[in-house]
């Protein structure tokens, strides 16, 4: 049972990446799934959520920019960024409701 993040890296201000969160030994189309990130020295936070009905919700600095999404059948959920920003870099994690976590993926915006 696990959850596996890939597609962080290094942009350019400005650029874009999308993140994606392969679900492993588990089904996850009725969890709410979602995204945190971690900057260097900061406490852990919540980037966005996505029930399973697709209904989503995002953190104020991200809204506009970020795009969560899931596909229940590749038991996978994407987290499209846009516009990024030098103050988005941190580590992302995608989390199950409920406590499960990946290992996290590297994202770092260069201004």
């Amino acid at each position: 049972v696990q959850l596996v993040e890939s597609g962080g890296g290094l942009v350019q201000a400005g650029g874009s990446l999308r993140l994606s969160c392969q679900a492993s030994g588990i089904i996850i189309s009725n969890s709410i799934m979602a995204w945190y990130r971690q900057a260097q020295g900061k406490q852990r936070e919540l980037v966005a959520t996505i029930t399973g009905a697709g209904n989503t919700n995002y953190a104020d600095s991200v809204k506009g920019r970020f795009t969560i999404s899931r596909d229940n059948a590749k038991r996978t959920v994407y987290l499209q960024m846009n516009s990024l920003k030098p103050e988005d870099t941190g580590v992302y994690y995608c989390n199950r409701a409920g406590g499960l976590w990946g290992q996290g993926t590297q994202v770092t915006v260069s201004s």
